[in-house]
């Protein structure tokens, strides 16, 4: 069994910390199993723990936020198809690619957080930059009111606004 590492027990605790932050003087119980194992971890000095030898409820609350994580790291550009040993795409290996759905969800935790470290995948780069580029619109144009759409470049710095067209202007 793969272990829980202790960032997820802490995201864990966080997420339920905004869900169910106590009366100020004591934890919820979902934040009081999480918050001993947690002191666990430190007080051993362990990065993980057994998903198998957990407490029961603080497995219960682990995976209650859990749930809340995306499953699969996948953006549907899968190379292992093609013969690749690990996905361009995800980051995932061929044999994580096949047996994802029947993964553990400290697993699935476990190959999420070292595709996150590694950070080589499509996802991480390539995806996530151009991502970035259209949260942020279309640059500002200092003197110049009423700028057609069409004169403005897209994320990819073609003119043509967010279609990618260019005007018939």
């Amino acid at each position: 069994m793969a272990g829980i590492h202790i960032t997820d027990i802490e995201s864990a605790i966080n997420w339920w910390r905004q869900r169910a932050p106590g009366d100020g003087v004591t934890l919820g119980p979902e934040l009081r199993a999480l918050a001993e194992v947690y002191a666990l971890m430190v007080f051993h000095h362990e990065a993980e723990c057994d998903e198998d030898s957990m407490p029961a409820p603080a497995l219960a609350a682990w995976l209650r936020w859990y749930d809340t994580t995306p499953d699969a790291p996948c953006i549907a550009i899968c190379s292992t198809s093609q013969g690749d040993e690990l996905c361009k795409g995800c980051g995932r290996s061929f044999d994580e690619v096949q047996d994802w759905p029947v993964f553990t969800p400290a697993e699935k935790r476990a190959t999420w957080r070292r595709i996150t470290l590694e950070g080589s995948a499509w996802r991480f780069n390539r995806y996530a930059e151009r991502a970035i580029e259209r949260r942020q619109g279309p640059p500002e144009r200092s003197g110049e009111a009423g700028a057609e759409a069409a004169d403005v470049p897209d994320a990819a710095g073609a003119p043509g606004g967010p279609s990618g067209r260019a005007s018939d202007e």
